[in-house]
């Protein structure tokens, strides 16, 4: 799968699933933080919300250092 359909999916997934009980999706910084992580590490993961955000935990120590900020 292309870099920009995988792009797209992870855009529109963030916008078109459900906030989560209790939490929120972040900021739209901590997203673009996140995001070339996501691709990098869990886009298997993608458009799940929850897997993803579960991976990026198990992934900690390979995260950049945007998006480790955000899991510290």
């Amino acid at each position: 799968m292309s870099l920009a359909i995988s792009a797209s999916l992870w855009s529109v997934a963030t916008q078109v699933e459900a906030e989560p009980p209790g939490g929120s999706r972040g900021t739209q910084q901590e997203q673009e933080a996140c995001t070339p992580d996501v691709f990098r590490l869990c886009s298997a993961q993608i458009p799940s919300e929850k897997r993803i955000v579960a991976c990026l935990k198990l992934n900690r120590a390979k995260l950049s250092p945007a998006c480790r900020k955000i899991f510290s």
